[in-house]
């Protein structure tokens, strides 16, 4: 597991886009750091663990229904 320091601003779904490639992934980050799960838009300075993406996370199981053109 690697991780990541914030910098001034951050927010967990930019974090996710960043590090683990989309904002869907969000959900995994927050339970990797439960510590921090209140926090909105962080300060600098802080770090978080960055999980690893599971392989057989399907993106398309994971979008809302209005996304997946049902």
């Amino acid at each position: 597991m690697k991780t990541y320091t914030t910098t001034q601003g951050d927010t967990w779904d930019y974090i996710a886009l960043k590090e683990l490639g989309g904002e869907i992934h969000t959900h995994l980050l927050l339970k990797t750091n439960p510590d921090h799960a209140k926090t909105n838009i962080f300060s600098s300075g802080i770090t978080l663990n960055i999980p690893d993406v599971p392989e057989s996370a399907n993106i398309a199981e994971n979008l809302p229904p209005w996304k997946k053109g049902k």
